[in-house]
Protein backbone atom coordinates (compact mmCIF):
# COMPACT_ATOMS: atom_id res chain seq x y z
CA UNK A 1 0.00 0.00 0.00
CA UNK A 2 1.44 3.27 -1.11
CA UNK A 3 1.51 6.37 1.07
CA UNK A 4 -1.12 8.10 -1.13
CA UNK A 5 -3.39 4.94 -0.64
CA UNK A 6 -3.50 4.53 2.74
CA UNK A 7 -4.22 8.18 3.19
CA UNK A 8 -7.07 7.78 1.27
CA UNK A 9 -8.22 4.73 3.34
CA UNK A 10 -7.22 6.35 6.37
CA UNK A 11 -9.47 8.90 5.74
CA UNK A 12 -12.54 7.04 4.99
CA UNK A 13 -11.96 4.68 7.53
CA UNK A 14 -11.82 8.01 10.50
CA UNK A 15 -15.23 8.63 8.08
CA UNK A 16 -16.78 4.83 8.58
CA UNK A 17 -15.52 5.10 12.75
CA UNK A 18 -17.41 8.59 13.40
CA UNK A 19 -20.89 7.03 11.61
CA UNK A 20 -19.98 4.12 14.15
CA UNK A 21 -19.94 5.87 17.06
CA UNK A 22 -23.29 7.84 15.56
CA UNK A 23 -25.46 4.94 14.77
CA UNK A 24 -24.39 2.42 17.22
CA UNK A 25 -27.31 2.91 19.09
CA UNK A 26 -29.75 1.82 16.45
CA UNK A 27 -27.58 -1.60 15.61
CA UNK A 28 -28.33 -4.68 17.90
CA UNK A 29 -26.93 -4.69 20.96
CA UNK A 30 -26.30 -8.74 21.02
CA UNK A 31 -24.83 -10.35 17.83
CA UNK A 32 -27.94 -12.37 16.52
CA UNK A 33 -25.96 -14.52 14.48
CA UNK A 34 -25.43 -18.36 15.28
CA UNK A 35 -22.61 -20.47 16.28
CA UNK A 36 -20.18 -20.97 13.45
CA UNK A 37 -21.75 -18.71 11.16
CA UNK A 38 -18.75 -16.30 10.95
CA UNK A 39 -16.27 -19.38 10.23
CA UNK A 40 -18.51 -20.59 7.70
CA UNK A 41 -18.32 -17.37 5.42
CA UNK A 42 -14.62 -16.76 5.83
CA UNK A 43 -12.18 -18.52 3.32
CA UNK A 44 -10.57 -22.00 3.89
CA UNK A 45 -7.60 -20.66 2.36
CA UNK A 46 -5.83 -17.31 2.68
CA UNK A 47 -5.50 -15.63 -0.33
CA UNK A 48 -2.74 -16.40 -2.64
CA UNK A 49 -2.46 -13.16 -4.47
CA UNK A 50 -2.65 -9.64 -2.71
CA UNK A 51 -6.76 -8.18 -2.54
CA UNK A 52 -7.31 -4.59 -2.11
CA UNK A 53 -8.20 -2.97 0.91
CA UNK A 54 -11.79 -1.97 -0.35
CA UNK A 55 -12.32 -5.54 -0.44
CA UNK A 56 -11.45 -6.52 2.93
CA UNK A 57 -13.36 -3.51 4.37
CA UNK A 58 -16.57 -5.01 2.02
CA UNK A 59 -16.27 -8.69 3.76
CA UNK A 60 -15.89 -6.33 7.35
CA UNK A 61 -19.30 -4.84 6.63
CA UNK A 62 -21.02 -8.06 5.53
CA UNK A 63 -19.05 -10.51 7.37
CA UNK A 64 -17.51 -9.71 10.59
CA UNK A 65 -20.16 -6.77 11.43
CA UNK A 66 -23.38 -9.04 11.85
CA UNK A 67 -20.85 -11.13 14.70
CA UNK A 68 -20.80 -7.48 16.70
CA UNK A 69 -21.88 -7.33 19.96
CA UNK A 70 -21.79 -3.95 20.27
CA UNK A 71 -20.05 -2.64 23.86
CA UNK A 72 -20.24 1.11 22.97
CA UNK A 73 -24.11 0.58 22.35
CA UNK A 74 -25.81 2.81 25.21
CA UNK A 75 -28.21 0.08 25.91
CA UNK A 76 -25.42 -2.23 26.80
CA UNK A 77 -26.15 -3.14 30.36
CA UNK A 78 -24.18 -6.53 30.66
CA UNK A 79 -21.40 -7.74 32.22
CA UNK A 80 -19.29 -4.85 33.08
CA UNK A 81 -18.61 -1.72 30.71
CA UNK A 82 -15.80 -1.78 28.45
CA UNK A 83 -15.65 2.01 27.28
CA UNK A 84 -13.92 3.89 24.79
CA UNK A 85 -14.58 7.82 24.13
CA UNK A 86 -13.61 9.52 20.76
CA UNK A 87 -9.91 10.78 22.88
CA UNK A 88 -9.12 7.61 23.35
CA UNK A 89 -9.92 6.13 19.85
CA UNK A 90 -7.72 9.02 19.16
CA UNK A 91 -4.88 8.04 20.63
CA UNK A 92 -5.12 4.81 20.01
CA UNK A 93 -4.39 5.44 16.22
CA UNK A 94 -1.58 7.27 16.99
CA UNK A 95 0.09 4.27 19.25
CA UNK A 96 -1.03 2.14 16.37
CA UNK A 97 0.83 4.34 13.63
CA UNK A 98 4.18 4.77 16.26
CA UNK A 99 4.46 1.10 16.67
CA UNK A 100 6.67 1.19 19.63
CA UNK A 101 7.84 -1.41 21.30
CA UNK A 102 7.86 -0.02 25.13
CA UNK A 103 9.57 -2.44 26.98
CA UNK A 104 12.00 -0.62 28.63
CA UNK A 105 13.09 3.07 28.61
CA UNK A 106 15.81 2.88 26.56
CA UNK A 107 13.24 1.37 23.81
CA UNK A 108 10.85 4.86 24.22
CA UNK A 109 11.58 7.39 26.65
CA UNK A 110 8.22 9.15 26.32
CA UNK A 111 6.28 5.87 26.81
CA UNK A 112 8.35 5.35 30.18
CA UNK A 113 8.05 8.55 31.52
CA UNK A 114 4.57 9.35 30.45
CA UNK A 115 3.15 5.90 31.79
CA UNK A 116 5.33 6.91 35.20
CA UNK A 117 3.63 10.48 35.09
CA UNK A 118 -0.28 8.63 34.86
CA UNK A 119 0.55 6.41 37.40
CA UNK A 120 1.27 9.80 39.61
CA UNK A 121 -2.10 11.22 38.59
CA UNK A 122 -4.27 8.48 38.94
CA UNK A 123 -2.47 7.41 42.27
CA UNK A 124 -3.72 11.17 43.45
CA UNK A 125 -6.78 11.20 41.62
CA UNK A 126 -8.40 7.88 43.24
CA UNK A 127 -6.38 8.84 46.97
CA UNK A 128 -3.51 6.06 47.51
CA UNK A 129 -0.81 7.13 49.37
CA UNK A 130 1.72 9.14 47.98
CA UNK A 131 4.62 6.31 48.57
CA UNK A 132 2.88 3.81 45.93
CA UNK A 133 4.10 3.78 42.41
CA UNK A 134 2.16 2.29 39.48
CA UNK A 135 2.46 0.62 36.34
CA UNK A 136 -0.21 0.10 33.65
CA UNK A 137 -1.09 -3.30 33.08
CA UNK A 138 -3.18 -5.42 30.33
CA UNK A 139 -5.48 -6.73 32.54
CA UNK A 140 -7.06 -6.85 35.93
CA UNK A 141 -6.12 -10.46 35.97
CA UNK A 142 -2.52 -10.33 34.86
CA UNK A 143 -2.08 -7.79 37.88
CA UNK A 144 -4.03 -10.01 40.16
CA UNK A 145 -1.56 -12.73 39.09
CA UNK A 146 1.31 -10.13 39.55
CA UNK A 147 0.21 -9.66 42.72
CA UNK A 148 0.12 -12.87 44.09
CA UNK A 149 3.51 -14.01 42.51
CA UNK A 150 5.09 -11.52 44.70
CA UNK A 151 3.43 -12.19 47.73
CA UNK A 152 4.29 -15.64 47.00
CA UNK A 153 8.27 -14.29 46.57
CA UNK A 154 7.91 -12.27 50.09
CA UNK A 155 6.27 -14.90 51.73
CA UNK A 156 9.45 -17.38 50.88
CA UNK A 157 12.04 -15.19 51.21
CA UNK A 158 11.85 -14.96 47.22
CA UNK A 159 13.08 -18.57 47.52
CA UNK A 160 9.97 -19.93 45.18
CA UNK A 161 12.27 -18.17 41.91
CA UNK A 162 14.64 -19.89 42.79
CA UNK A 163 14.16 -23.47 43.95
CA UNK A 164 10.47 -23.49 43.55
CA UNK A 165 7.49 -23.63 46.13
CA UNK A 166 7.71 -27.14 46.92
CA UNK A 167 10.61 -26.48 49.18
CA UNK A 168 8.90 -23.52 50.83
CA UNK A 169 5.72 -25.32 52.60
CA UNK A 170 2.13 -24.99 51.57
CA UNK A 171 1.23 -21.51 51.07
CA UNK A 172 -2.38 -19.97 51.50
CA UNK A 173 -4.05 -17.41 49.46
CA UNK A 174 -7.26 -16.06 50.70
CA UNK A 175 -10.61 -14.30 48.98
CA UNK A 176 -13.99 -14.47 49.55
CA UNK A 177 -16.76 -16.43 47.57
CA UNK A 178 -18.07 -13.34 45.73
CA UNK A 179 -14.09 -12.31 44.25
CA UNK A 180 -13.25 -12.88 40.73
CA UNK A 181 -12.32 -15.87 39.40
CA UNK A 182 -8.97 -14.32 38.34
CA UNK A 183 -7.60 -15.13 41.85
CA UNK A 184 -8.67 -18.59 41.33
CA UNK A 185 -6.37 -18.56 37.61
CA UNK A 186 -3.63 -16.94 39.73
CA UNK A 187 -2.90 -19.27 42.63
CA UNK A 188 -2.93 -22.29 39.76
CA UNK A 189 -0.53 -20.27 37.69
CA UNK A 190 1.00 -19.13 40.41
CA UNK A 191 2.05 -22.47 41.35
CA UNK A 192 -0.03 -22.29 44.83
CA UNK A 193 -2.94 -24.35 43.53
CA UNK A 194 -6.32 -24.45 43.62
CA UNK A 195 -7.27 -26.31 46.74
CA UNK A 196 -4.97 -23.72 48.96
CA UNK A 197 -7.36 -21.09 48.00
CA UNK A 198 -9.52 -20.59 50.59
CA UNK A 199 -12.76 -18.88 49.99
CA UNK A 200 -14.03 -17.20 53.19
CA UNK A 201 -17.96 -16.67 53.65
CA UNK A 202 -19.43 -12.95 52.74
CA UNK A 203 -21.90 -11.29 55.00
CA UNK A 204 -25.83 -10.32 54.11
CA UNK A 205 -24.29 -7.40 52.00
CA UNK A 206 -22.17 -10.07 50.30
CA UNK A 207 -18.36 -8.60 51.24
CA UNK A 208 -15.86 -11.13 52.76
CA UNK A 209 -16.67 -11.38 56.51
CA UNK A 210 -13.49 -10.70 58.36
CA UNK A 211 -14.26 -12.57 61.51
CA UNK A 212 -14.32 -15.75 59.12
CA UNK A 213 -11.04 -14.78 57.66
CA UNK A 214 -9.21 -14.46 60.76
CA UNK A 215 -10.76 -17.68 62.08
CA UNK A 216 -9.13 -19.22 58.38
CA UNK A 217 -6.28 -18.13 59.06
CA UNK A 218 -5.24 -18.57 62.27
CA UNK A 219 -6.72 -22.33 61.73
CA UNK A 220 -4.15 -22.77 58.62
CA UNK A 221 -1.20 -21.66 60.66
CA UNK A 222 -1.62 -23.91 63.70
CA UNK A 223 -1.74 -26.22 60.59
CA UNK A 224 1.40 -25.65 59.63
CA UNK A 225 0.28 -23.53 56.40
CA UNK A 226 1.68 -20.53 55.35
CA UNK A 227 -0.58 -17.36 54.46
CA UNK A 228 0.63 -15.48 52.08
CA UNK A 229 -1.88 -13.46 50.19
CA UNK A 230 -5.52 -12.11 50.90
CA UNK A 231 -7.32 -10.51 48.10
CA UNK A 232 -10.24 -7.87 49.15
CA UNK A 233 -12.53 -6.41 46.69
CA UNK A 234 -14.14 -3.29 46.01
CA UNK A 235 -16.62 -3.45 43.74
CA UNK A 236 -17.20 -7.97 43.36
CA UNK A 237 -17.99 -9.41 40.28
CA UNK A 238 -21.51 -10.26 41.05
CA UNK A 239 -22.80 -7.37 43.27
CA UNK A 240 -20.32 -5.17 43.54
CA UNK A 241 -19.91 -5.43 47.52
CA UNK A 242 -17.20 -3.75 49.07
CA UNK A 243 -14.70 -5.33 51.30
CA UNK A 244 -14.14 -3.43 54.78
CA UNK A 245 -10.69 -2.77 54.15
CA UNK A 246 -9.80 -1.62 58.01
CA UNK A 247 -10.84 -4.51 59.58
CA UNK A 248 -9.06 -6.82 56.71
CA UNK A 249 -5.85 -4.94 56.46
CA UNK A 250 -5.34 -5.18 60.23
CA UNK A 251 -5.73 -8.85 60.00
CA UNK A 252 -3.22 -8.88 57.45
CA UNK A 253 -0.85 -6.78 59.17
CA UNK A 254 -1.49 -8.95 62.36
CA UNK A 255 -0.45 -11.97 60.64
CA UNK A 256 2.29 -10.40 58.30
CA UNK A 257 0.42 -11.48 55.36
CA UNK A 258 0.33 -9.93 51.69
CA UNK A 259 -2.75 -7.27 51.16
CA UNK A 260 -4.24 -7.13 47.14
CA UNK A 261 -7.12 -4.98 46.66
CA UNK A 262 -9.14 -5.57 43.22
CA UNK A 263 -10.93 -2.76 42.76
CA UNK A 264 -11.52 -3.32 39.16
CA UNK A 265 -14.99 -1.52 38.03
CA UNK A 266 -15.49 0.65 41.24
CA UNK A 267 -11.61 2.13 41.63
CA UNK A 268 -12.90 4.37 39.11
CA UNK A 269 -15.27 5.91 41.94
CA UNK A 270 -13.14 6.79 44.07
CA UNK A 271 -12.24 9.91 42.07
CA UNK A 272 -15.12 11.15 44.32
CA UNK A 273 -14.64 12.51 47.13
CA UNK A 274 -17.82 10.69 48.44
CA UNK A 275 -16.80 7.39 47.75
CA UNK A 276 -13.15 7.74 49.47
CA UNK A 277 -15.33 5.93 52.30
CA UNK A 278 -14.31 2.52 50.66
CA UNK A 279 -10.57 3.42 50.61
CA UNK A 280 -10.84 3.59 54.82
CA UNK A 281 -7.97 1.43 56.23
CA UNK A 282 -5.81 2.33 52.67
CA UNK A 283 -2.66 2.25 55.11
CA UNK A 284 -2.42 -1.67 55.19
CA UNK A 285 -2.60 -2.19 50.81
CA UNK A 286 0.45 -4.04 49.85
CA UNK A 287 -0.93 -3.50 45.71
CA UNK A 288 -3.97 -2.39 44.40
CA UNK A 289 -5.73 -2.88 40.82
CA UNK A 290 -8.60 -0.94 38.87
CA UNK A 291 -9.11 -0.32 35.54
CA UNK A 292 -9.34 2.45 33.48
CA UNK A 293 -10.45 0.01 30.68
CA UNK A 294 -13.96 -0.13 32.41
CA UNK A 295 -15.44 2.74 33.70
CA UNK A 296 -12.92 5.57 32.58
CA UNK A 297 -13.59 5.47 29.05
CA UNK A 298 -10.13 4.38 27.61
CA UNK A 299 -10.08 1.46 25.44
CA UNK A 300 -9.27 -2.04 26.56
CA UNK A 301 -6.32 -2.58 27.27
CA UNK A 302 -5.53 -0.15 30.17
CA UNK A 303 -5.25 -1.34 34.08
CA UNK A 304 -3.65 0.76 36.42
CA UNK A 305 -2.12 -1.29 38.99
CA UNK A 306 -0.09 -0.17 42.30
CA UNK A 307 2.11 -0.95 44.82
CA UNK A 308 3.65 -0.09 48.10
CA UNK A 309 6.99 -1.41 47.80
CA UNK A 310 8.06 -1.31 43.94
CA UNK A 311 11.23 -2.81 44.55
CA UNK A 312 9.46 -6.31 45.66
CA UNK A 313 7.82 -6.61 42.35
CA UNK A 314 10.65 -5.56 40.49
CA UNK A 315 12.80 -8.41 42.32
CA UNK A 316 10.03 -10.42 41.82
CA UNK A 317 10.51 -10.50 37.97
CA UNK A 318 13.41 -9.04 36.80
CA UNK A 319 15.74 -11.06 34.36
CA UNK A 320 18.96 -9.21 32.91
CA UNK A 321 19.98 -10.87 29.46
CA UNK A 322 22.64 -9.13 27.65
CA UNK A 323 20.74 -7.77 25.62
CA UNK A 324 18.62 -6.06 27.84
CA UNK A 325 21.77 -3.75 29.30
CA UNK A 326 21.18 -0.19 29.18
CA UNK A 327 23.42 2.56 30.68
CA UNK A 328 20.69 4.01 32.10
CA UNK A 329 19.68 0.98 34.46
CA UNK A 330 18.69 2.06 37.81
CA UNK A 331 17.75 5.63 36.98
CA UNK A 332 14.41 4.82 34.63
CA UNK A 333 11.65 2.92 35.90
CA UNK A 334 11.97 -0.20 33.25
CA UNK A 335 8.47 -1.35 33.46
CA UNK A 336 9.12 -4.72 31.98
CA UNK A 337 10.89 -5.82 35.14
CA UNK A 338 6.94 -4.59 36.52
CA UNK A 339 4.95 -7.92 35.36
CA UNK A 340 5.14 -10.80 33.30
CA UNK A 341 5.47 -9.26 29.99
CA UNK A 342 8.30 -8.31 28.42
CA UNK A 343 6.94 -6.63 25.25
CA UNK A 344 4.84 -3.44 25.98
CA UNK A 345 2.18 -1.29 24.05
CA UNK A 346 2.75 2.31 24.52
CA UNK A 347 -1.13 2.35 27.33
CA UNK A 348 -0.22 5.78 28.55
CA UNK A 349 -0.81 7.56 26.00
CA UNK A 350 -4.66 6.99 25.84
CA UNK A 351 -4.80 7.35 29.13
CA UNK A 352 -3.45 10.69 29.01
CA UNK A 353 -5.70 11.97 26.04
CA UNK A 354 -8.57 11.03 28.07
CA UNK A 355 -8.10 12.61 31.27
CA UNK A 356 -6.93 16.08 29.79
CA UNK A 357 -9.99 16.31 27.41
CA UNK A 358 -12.74 15.09 29.60
CA UNK A 359 -10.72 17.06 32.63
CA UNK A 360 -10.86 15.81 36.05
CA UNK A 361 -14.52 17.22 36.64
CA UNK A 362 -15.65 16.22 33.23
CA UNK A 363 -14.80 12.71 34.50
CA UNK A 364 -16.84 13.06 37.74
CA UNK A 365 -19.91 14.72 36.65
CA UNK A 366 -19.98 11.00 34.09
CA UNK A 367 -19.26 8.78 36.76
CA UNK A 368 -22.13 10.51 39.14
CA UNK A 369 -24.30 10.29 36.43
CA UNK A 370 -23.84 6.90 35.98
CA UNK A 371 -24.42 6.11 40.10
CA UNK A 372 -27.35 8.41 40.31
CA UNK A 373 -28.87 5.98 36.79
CA UNK A 374 -28.68 3.01 39.09
CA UNK A 375 -30.32 4.49 42.12
CA UNK A 376 -32.83 5.75 40.15
CA UNK A 377 -33.17 2.26 38.30
CA UNK A 378 -33.51 0.73 41.94
CA UNK A 379 -36.40 3.15 43.01
CA UNK A 380 -38.20 1.80 39.86
CA UNK A 381 -37.72 -1.89 40.70
CA UNK A 382 -38.54 -0.95 44.27
CA UNK A 383 -41.85 0.52 43.38
CA UNK A 384 -42.98 -2.92 41.43
CA UNK A 385 -44.57 -5.71 43.73
CA UNK A 386 -43.39 -8.34 41.54
CA UNK A 387 -39.68 -7.56 40.87
CA UNK A 388 -36.97 -7.38 44.12
CA UNK A 389 -33.43 -5.94 44.62
CA UNK A 390 -31.24 -8.68 45.94
CA UNK A 391 -28.24 -6.85 46.71
CA UNK A 392 -27.17 -3.28 47.89
CA UNK A 393 -26.51 -0.50 45.02
CA UNK A 394 -23.27 0.66 45.31
CA UNK A 395 -22.16 1.96 42.12
CA UNK A 396 -23.73 1.41 38.80
CA UNK A 397 -24.81 -2.31 39.15
CA UNK A 398 -28.54 -3.20 39.88
CA UNK A 399 -29.06 -6.78 41.08
CA UNK A 400 -32.93 -7.93 40.47
CA UNK A 401 -35.42 -10.06 39.52
CA UNK A 402 -38.65 -10.81 38.62
CA UNK A 403 -40.55 -12.37 41.18
CA UNK A 404 -44.15 -12.96 40.07
CA UNK A 405 -46.55 -14.33 42.93
CA UNK A 406 -47.40 -18.30 42.87
CA UNK A 407 -44.57 -19.92 42.00
CA UNK A 408 -42.21 -22.04 43.57
CA UNK A 409 -38.07 -20.52 43.48
CA UNK A 410 -37.59 -22.95 40.85
CA UNK A 411 -39.68 -21.82 38.81
CA UNK A 412 -38.97 -18.18 39.27
CA UNK A 413 -35.50 -19.09 38.83
CA UNK A 414 -36.36 -20.47 35.40
CA UNK A 415 -38.71 -17.24 34.69
CA UNK A 416 -35.69 -15.16 35.24
CA UNK A 417 -33.51 -17.14 32.96
CA UNK A 418 -35.39 -17.05 30.32
CA UNK A 419 -36.50 -13.40 30.59
CA UNK A 420 -33.07 -12.51 30.35
CA UNK A 421 -32.09 -14.36 27.19
CA UNK A 422 -35.64 -13.20 25.77
CA UNK A 423 -34.84 -9.69 26.33
CA UNK A 424 -31.05 -10.14 24.70
CA UNK A 425 -32.44 -12.18 21.66
CA UNK A 426 -34.86 -8.98 21.05
CA UNK A 427 -31.54 -6.99 20.09
CA UNK A 428 -32.60 -3.62 22.14
CA UNK A 429 -30.70 -4.24 25.32
CA UNK A 430 -27.91 -6.77 26.71
CA UNK A 431 -28.71 -8.22 30.29
CA UNK A 432 -26.12 -10.86 32.00
CA UNK A 433 -26.79 -12.56 35.11
CA UNK A 434 -25.62 -13.55 38.51
CA UNK A 435 -26.62 -16.03 41.02
CA UNK A 436 -27.19 -15.45 44.31
CA UNK A 437 -28.11 -17.33 47.35
CA UNK A 438 -29.38 -19.63 44.99
CA UNK A 439 -31.63 -17.12 43.15
CA UNK A 440 -30.79 -16.90 39.18
CA UNK A 441 -30.16 -12.61 39.51
CA UNK A 442 -30.34 -9.81 36.54
CA UNK A 443 -27.45 -7.52 36.59
CA UNK A 444 -28.39 -3.89 34.55
CA UNK A 445 -25.17 -2.23 34.64
CA UNK A 446 -25.30 1.54 33.74
CA UNK A 447 -22.41 2.68 32.88
CA UNK A 448 -21.99 2.84 29.57
CA UNK A 449 -19.91 6.06 28.03
CA UNK A 450 -22.96 7.42 26.39
CA UNK A 451 -25.72 6.07 28.69
CA UNK A 452 -28.47 8.24 29.79
CA UNK A 453 -31.34 8.04 32.21
CA UNK A 454 -33.68 7.86 28.58
CA UNK A 455 -31.97 4.85 27.71
CA UNK A 456 -32.04 3.50 30.80
CA UNK A 457 -36.05 4.03 31.71
CA UNK A 458 -37.01 2.51 28.25
CA UNK A 459 -35.15 -0.44 28.92
CA UNK A 460 -36.77 -1.30 32.50
CA UNK A 461 -40.25 -0.25 30.16
CA UNK A 462 -39.19 -3.53 27.97
CA UNK A 463 -37.94 -5.54 31.03
CA UNK A 464 -41.22 -4.89 33.13
CA UNK A 465 -43.41 -5.48 29.81
CA UNK A 466 -41.79 -8.69 28.69
CA UNK A 467 -41.78 -10.39 32.29
CA UNK A 468 -45.16 -9.79 32.68
CA UNK A 469 -45.82 -11.36 29.08
CA UNK A 470 -43.96 -14.50 30.00
CA UNK A 471 -46.33 -15.38 32.87
CA UNK A 472 -49.90 -14.30 30.96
Amino acid sequence: MTPDEFRKHAHELVEWMAGYMENVENLPVKSQVRPGEIFEKIPGEPPSEAESFDSLMRDFDDIIMPGITHWQNPNFFAYFPANNSPASVLAEMLTATLGAQCMIWETSPAAAELEEKMMIWLRDLIGLPSGFEGVIQDSASTATLTAILTAREKATDFSGNIEGIRESGILRVYCSGQTHSSVEKGVKIAGIGRNNLIKVAVKDDFSMDHEKLKDAILADKKNGYIPCCVVATLGSTGTTAVDNLKAIGSICQENNIWLHVDAAMAGTALILPEFQWMLEGKEYIDSFVFNPHKWMFTNFDCTAYFIKDAGTLIKTFEILPEYLKTRTRGRVNDYRDWGVPLGRRFRALKLWSVIRTYGVEGLREKIRNHISYAAHLSEMIQKESDFEILAPVVIPVVCFRFKPAGYSEEAINNINEKLNHQLNDTGKIYLSHTVLNGKYTLRMVTAQTNVTLDHVMKAWLLIKETAREITL
